[in-house]
C-alpha cells in the first residue's frame, strides 16, 4: 500500500514536471514570435508616413467638398425663392388671358390701359430675374429639347418638321448653368394625310 502511494507520487511529480517544461517551451515560442512581429525604426516611420499622407489627403478632399458647397450655396441658394417667384409671371400671364377673353371689357379703353400696365409690370420682373442670372427658355419654332423643354401635346402641322415647338404652354427659366424649370410646350407632327403620303412614297421607293 505505502510502495503504491510512493509510486503515486512519483508519477504526479513526473507529470508536473513536464507540464512546467511545456509551459517554458510554449512561452519561450511565444517570445520568438513576438520578436519576429516587431518592425524596425524605419518601418515605423514608413508607416506613420503614410498614415500622415492618407490624413492629409482627406483633409483636402474635405475642403474641397466644403469649397464648392459654399460657391454652390452662394450663387445657388436661392433657388427655391426663384422657383417659387416664378408663380408671378404665370398668375401674370393668366390674369391677361382673363381679362383678354372677358366679353364685357373686350376692345375697351380700360382693357388697353389695364394689359400695358401688366406687360410693364411683366418685363420689369423678367428684368430683375436677368440681373439675378434667372433667364427664360426659348422654345418657339426650335427643335424640342429634352433638357429644356416638356412636350404635353402633339400638334399637326406638315409646314415644320416633326418634333418642332409651335406652342409654349409654360415658360421655362435656367439659373445659371442649372434647370429652373421646363418650359411646357407642344411640337408638331405630321398631319394623318401627310403620314400617310410619306410612307407610301416609302414604299414606292422600296418597289423600285
Amino acid at each position: 500500500m505505502v510502495m503504491e502511494k510512493e509510486q503515486e507520487i512519483k508519477e504526479n511529480s513526473e507529470n508536473e514536471t513536464s507540464n512546467l517544461e511545456e509551459n517554458l517551451s510554449d512561452s519561450q515560442e511565444t517570445k520568438i514570435d513576438d520578436s519576429k512581429k516587431e518592425i524596425s525604426p524605419d518601418e515605423k516611420i514608413l508607416e506613420l508616413e503614410d498614415k500622415l499622407t492618407r490624413t492629409f489627403a482627406e483633409m483636402e478632399n474635405q475642403r474641397r467638398r466644403f469649397e464648392k458647397e459654399k460657391v454652390d450655396a452662394f450663387e445657388y441658394g436661392g433657388f427655391s425663392f426663384a422657383k417659387e417667384a416664378l408663380n408671378l409671371i404665370d398668375n401674370l400671364e393668366r390674369s391677361k388671358q382673363v381679362l383678354e377673353n372677358d366679353e364685357i371689357l373686350k376692345d375697351t379703353d380700360a382693357l388697353k390701359k389695364i394689359l400695358e400696365h401688366l406687360d410693364i409690370i411683366n418685363k420689369d420682373l423678367l428684368n430683375i430675374f436677368t440681373k439675378n442670372n434667372i433667364k427664360p427658355i426659348e422654345s418657339l419654332n426650335i427643335r424640342l429639347n429634352p433638357n429644356l423643354h416638356q412636350a404635353m401635346m402633339e400638334i399637326e402641322d406638315d409646314s415644320k418638321e416633326p418634333g418642332t415647338i409651335v406652342q409654349e404652354i409654360q415658360k421655362g427659366f435656367t439659373i445659371k448653368d442649372r434647370l429652373l424649370r421646363p418650359a411646357l410646350v407642344g411640337v408638331s407632327k405630321k398631319s394623318k394625310e401627310k403620314a400617310e403620303k410619306d410612307q407610301e412614297n416609302e414604299g414606292n421607293l422600296d418597289n423600285k
